[in-house]
């Protein structure tokens, strides 16, 4: 996590010191001017200026939640520009006035002291509020290029904390510290850190459609770098630079860097560095009482007018619910009360006034592209649906368990709120061409896999054991290929490639059959008396799923499950060694699981392509790093076993396949079979 948290920890060290040495200067002066009667009122304007930047923080908190995705990738990344203009200008600002920081606010206590209570309030709400501010921000802008806020939150308490004890010891005179070099060299860290943000923060425009170029990489080193390993997340969570970066990022990176560190670092130079005052003059001026009022009226307004206001904004910026509005689902009442929704995010309660379990869908009803459903909802119940809506026309389409689809009366809604992507339905008959072309190449895979098995029983009966070994393996190539058939072999899986995980007898159990039983058999040394009926009965189980696979079930659903569910069974069996019975092949098997990937994303690549145009491409690149990978696992006719494998390339191969999954994840959603009828 401390990746995450060392730039909100030092934005949280910096601002918390500089916020706390003017907290430590106020109370000094006031303390030396013996106005310990005047601290209430600093300590009121820092308590204002603390409730304002946790109320400016819950406003980008909850606004930019309410946004569209488009929107918030917009949104998110003109902050962070702001964010790193705020930080430019505040390294810049300290580095110029350290040596003189605690001379100017004396100077501007003394003046307050002989004027009214909210004028001193005033002073130490300004002084204090500009830091808060900054670090809402700059805290907000970490956490969302985070990912999370446990990290950046934790990183800035701490630093928060450290200031605090720093400033005490200041206070104190237990400390001395030479603010100069500590603001200049923090300020030199933060100028990269905020180079990062940078170009995280142009990435999220190029994502949110305000700039161009969001394919236009300038490197991908994906392939070669692996993104989940301590190094890689160290560098993207400090320095905010990824394995591929765009164009843009790049010479926003470069070209704020080129500008801003030469200008900050030869400011510095020729410098005189001079430890800071930690020893305020006491002030002269007479200090009037203030009329006496209850202590915790000013307080309590301080902290609640902020949080309030904040609310406000929050309350105003949140799009509309329509979860006030209630839509009937049934055969004959399917979509009852619905009416023209405003725009943007919108809830929906979804009453089912039938007798049937329904499926319910707010659709498009030109092309009844789907915006938003639910499924399985049972007579009598009631389940909020949540979708986008902008200018357009919607409709509901009902769809009760084993009755007709009904499709509600169109209502238009006019406005913008910009452009909703909806998910074009897909049907069993849109999936029969891919489920056929799939068919057929496990039928070809299946006939090759029964002479190669039939040659592997014959190596065994021939006590050619050293052929056996190769012959094996090309023959669980072949079957681990065709991985999206694995569920219609039913009973056939365990008898061809079952393993001994869950027997009583583990690898000595009379249940353990198939390719596992034969590779542990022909690694531990035994003989080919030994492996000749496992062997036989494997070659027979290939033969009887040959014949039965033609009129087995296989449900077209399936296409779109296995081509995420393939390389996550490799990722939790065979990257991690669970399935290797001697042969140190796991690698080979999850080569062989990628070629099966390829095949499936062949079949489905036009259904793929008309639902979405930009995920092959990703997952196109996804799939050559993690080929890449596996290939320079492969030596000739041998592959390197995963427990050999060094620690980086292991990662790098997690990494891959990890990310190659993730890319994935969308395929079974985008190709689901919704009911029409």
């Amino acid at each position: 996590m401390w990746d995450d948290a060392f730039p909100s920890f030092l934005i949280g060290l910096r601002e918390g010191l500089e916020a706390g040495l003017i907290v430590s200067i106020l109370v000094a002066t006031l303390v030396r001017a013996d106005a310990k009667s005047r601290l209430p009122q600093v300590w009121t304007g820092v308590l204002a200026a603390i409730a304002l930047a946790l109320s400016f923080g819950a406003v980008l908190t909850f606004t930019a939640a309410n946004l569209s995705a488009t929107a918030q990738e917009a949104f998110g990344g003109v902050l962070s520009v702001v964010a790193v203009a705020f930080v430019t200008a505040m390294v810049f600002w300290m580095r110029r006035s350290a040596r003189t920081f605690s001379g100017e606010i004396r100077e501007k206590v003394t003046g307050a002291l002989g004027m009214g209570a909210g004028v001193l309030m005033l002073t130490s709400f300004l002084a204090v509020g500009r830091e808060g501010l900054e670090t809402a921000l700059f805290l907000w802008t970490t956490a969302r290029a985070a990912g999370e806020s446990s990290g950046p939150l934790t990183g800035a308490a701490i630093g928060l904390v450290l200031a605090a004890g720093l400033c005490w010891g200041l206070y104190r005179r237990v400390l001395r510290i030479n603010l100069t070099k500590f603001f200049t060299a923090t300020g030199v860290v933060l100028v990269v850190i905020a180079a990062g943000v940078l170009g995280y923060g142009l990435r999220d425009l190029q994502e949110g459609g305000v700039l161009p170029g969001l394919t236009t990489y300038a490197f991908d080193l994906g392939g070669s770098v692996d993104a989940g390993s301590w190094y890689s997340t160290l560098v993207q969570g400090v320095f905010n630079l990824m394995p591929t970066m765009t164009w843009l990022q790049v010479v926003g990176y470069v070209g704020y860097l080129a500008v801003v560190l030469p200008l900050f670092v030869g400011g510095v130079r020729g410098e005189r560095v001079k430890a800071p005052e930690s020893d305020p003059t006491p002030a002269s001026e007479a200090v009037s009482s203030p009329r006496r009022r209850p202590v915790w009226v000013v307080p309590v307004a301080v902290v609640a007018v902020p949080a309030v206001v904040a609310g406000l904004v929050v309350a105003f910026a949140r799009p509309k619910p329509a979860s006030s509005e209630t839509v009937a689902v049934s055969e004959t009442e399917c979509g009852k009360g619905f009416t023209a929704p405003d725009t943007g995010r919108q809830t929906f309660q979804m009453h089912n006034t039938g007798d049937k379990t329904s499926e319910v869908y707010l659709i498009d009803p030109a092309t009844g592209a789907v915006y938003g459903e639910v499924e399985g909802l049972a007579p009598g119940t009631t389940r909020d649906l949540v979708a986008t809506v902008a200018g357009g026309s919607y409709a509901w389409r009902c769809v009760p368990t084993g009755a007709k689809a009904v499709t509600s009366a169109t209502v238009h809604v006019s406005g913008g709120g910009g452009t909703v992507k909806a998910v074009v339905p897909v049907s069993e008959n849109d999936l029969a061409a891919p489920l056929k072309a799939y068919k057929v190449y496990v039928d070809q895979g299946l006939a090759t896999l029964e002479t190669q098995t039939r040659q592997l029983s014959a190596d065994i009966a021939g006590d050619h054991l050293g052929k056996a070994r190769a012959d094996w393996l090309t023959a669980h190539r072949t079957y681990s290929s065709l991985g999206a058939a694995y569920g219609t072999f039913e009973d056939f899986d365990q008898k061809i490639n079952g393993r001994a995980d869950g027997l009583a007898g583990g690898v000595d159990d009379k249940d353990f059959a198939g390719f596992h039983r034969i590779e542990y058999g022909l690694w531990h040394g035994q003989s080919a008396s030994e492996l000749k009926v496992p062997a036989q009965q494997l070659a027979t189980a290939v033969v009887g799923l040959r014949k039965a696979f033609p009129t087995q079930d296989f449900d077209p659903g399936d296409l779109p499950l296995r081509a995420h569910e393939i390389l996550e069974n490799a990722l939790q069996f065979e990257l991690t060694g669970d399935t290797d019975e001697g042969s140190g092949t796991n690698l080979a098997t999850v080569d062989s699981n990628l070629v099966g990937t390829r095949e499936l994303l062949t079949v489905l690549r036009p259904l793929l392509t008309k639902e979405s145009t930009t995920l092959l491409p990703t997952v196109d690149a996804a799939v050559a790093r993690l080929q890449k990978l596996l290939d320079s696992a492969h030596h000739g006719g041998s592959w390197t076993p995963v427990e050999q494998l060094s620690r980086p390339d292991r990662a790098r191969l997690d990494g891959a396949t990890g990310q190659l999954l993730e890319d994935l994840a969308p395929v079974p959603d985008l190709l689901e079979i919704r009911k029409s009828a």
